[in-house]
């Protein structure tokens, strides 16, 4: 299965070196000087070359180069890393090019580089780690590691390797479903995914939550409770939203990255934890850091390389086929035959902004077949809900001209209805898949005459 039919079913770089270092992957912290490095994600994992202080490195596939790498992609004399300061890559003629972040570099014009950054050459990944940090010599610190474009040819050598990563992009554009690709391409994939919302978890619950406590710690730990870090042990951690962790759990969190153990609350002693962190967020966390509102450390730690998920609006080639799964999956759930998309319900989604990204995208599908009673889902079946800022309450409209959803209408009855029958009468849930907020569903649901379940079920 290649990376893209991985991606959308989610949603749904081998060296000649013998010399692997286990720790190849871990990430840099800007407060030692570690020995520079060159990082090389392969098919089968991560091999780290030892760099000089300064001067020249040549890379390539040929035999007179300082860092070979027998890829057929590369070339025999690919690009020169030039160690500064400041640190520069340049391409010296390459038949397949060099590219940092996505972006291909001019021949023989060295381009200034950040330790962390994605390097490409041809098909073959580079990160540059380690070497004196900015602020042991008096200037100041630069943030490594520009977001690179999660590819389909890059996002398998990251799964490959066991390197933290860290994913960026804006809400609802599938972050959660990338680290799931990167966990199940990656060697830990028989292990746990264990995926926390930092910013679900109340801050006075945070500590317990994460790093679990003993018997004892405060009033009310009656017994022992492991926390969801250690839950993830031998698989994959997800921290959605991270740069919302509180102060506090950023200094226990980075503690954690660094001795590769947990101390639960109350604790005397800490406990092995062997576990890759994938880490998310929707905000600019290099601003955060330059105001102090998150750690500059922990940002290192968790940064060992950046992937940027565009919005949907950016890919919106992608849509057909998310429409298709999305489609399926709801039909599955309802014990219904498989609607086919009629291709004017196709355009009609393709000339939606998706403000709301593949989230809303998801949504706006399950509501259309719950809405479809035939065997084509027809651009009357794509209900979205209006954000316009001028609107005075959150109004739903129908993407046919000819079909008008106003309070009050036995379509809008219908289709209350059937979005409660199909989440077991959970209105909270029911108002998601409609794609308005709860209270309005409530507002309408007295409207219309409907019954308010007794109790919503989980």
């Amino acid at each position: 299965m290649d990376a893209a039919t991985a991606w959308r079913d989610a949603c749904v770089a081998t060296t000649s070196s013998d010399h692997h270092d286990p720790d190849a992957t871990r990430p840099h912290d800007p407060g030692n000087d570690e020995p520079p490095r060159l990082v090389v994600l392969g098919d089968d994992g991560a091999t780290s070359y030892p760099l000089p202080s300064a001067g020249t490195v040549r890379i390539g596939r040929g035999e007179d180069v300082d860092v070979r790498i027998d890829r057929e992609s590369v070339s025999r004399r690919h690009a020169a890393l030039h160690l500064g300061p400041p640190m520069t890559i340049e391409d010296i003629g390459s038949s397949n090019g060099t590219r940092v972040a996505g972006i291909k570099l001019a021949p023989h014009v060295p381009t200034a580089i950040l330790s962390g950054d994605v390097i490409e050459l041809g098909r073959v990944t580079l990160l540059v780690q380690g070497g004196p940090s900015p602020s042991s010599r008096g200037v100041p610190v630069r943030l490594a590691g520009r977001a690179a474009p999660a590819s389909p040819e890059l996002v398998p050598r990251i799964a490959a390797s066991d390197i933290h990563v860290l994913i960026l992009g804006e809400t609802g554009v599938g972050k959660e479903v990338m680290a799931r690709t990167i966990h199940a391409a990656s060697t830990r994939a028989a292990g746990p995914f264990v995926a926390i919302n930092c910013g679900a978890v109340p801050e006075s619950l945070i500590e317990s939550e994460l790093f679990g406590y003993e018997a004892g710690a405060f009033t009310g730990a009656a017994k022992a409770k492991p926390g969801l870090l250690e839950t993830g042990a031998g698989g994959t951690i997800f921290l959605d939203e991270v740069g919302e962790l509180p102060a506090l759990a950023q200094v226990k969190l980075l503690r954690v990255l660094e001795d590769r153990r947990v101390q639960r609350v109350g604790g005397v002693s800490a406990r092995e934890l062997d576990a890759r962190f994938v880490a998310a967020t929707h905000r600019d966390l290099r601003a955060d850091v330059a105001s102090g509102r998150f750690r500059q450390d922990l940002y290192y730690r968790l940064n060992g390389i950046t992937l940027s998920l565009g919005p949907l609006r950016e890919r919106i080639a992608e849509l057909p086929a998310l429409v298709e799964q999305f489609v399926a999956l709801a039909a599955g759930r309802l014990g219904r035959p498989v609607p086919s998309v009629a291709p004017a319900s196709l355009a009609i989604l393709r000339g939606h902004t998706w403000p709301g990204n593949i989230r809303e995208l998801r949504n706006v599908i399950e509501r259309a077949v719950v809405l479809c009673d035939g065997s084509v889902l027809l651009p009357e079946h794509i209900v979205m809900e209006d954000v316009s800022p001028i609107a005075t309450a959150p109004a739903v409209t129908a993407a046919a001209p000819s079909t008008e959803l106003a309070t009050g209408e036995p379509d809008e009855r219908a289709r209350i209805v059937a979005a409660l029958t199909q989440c077991a009468g959970n209105q909270t849930r029911a108002a998601e898949l409609l794609g308005m907020a709860r209270k309005t569903l409530g507002i309408k649901m007295d409207a219309l005459g409907i019954p308010r379940p007794q109790k919503s079920r989980p």
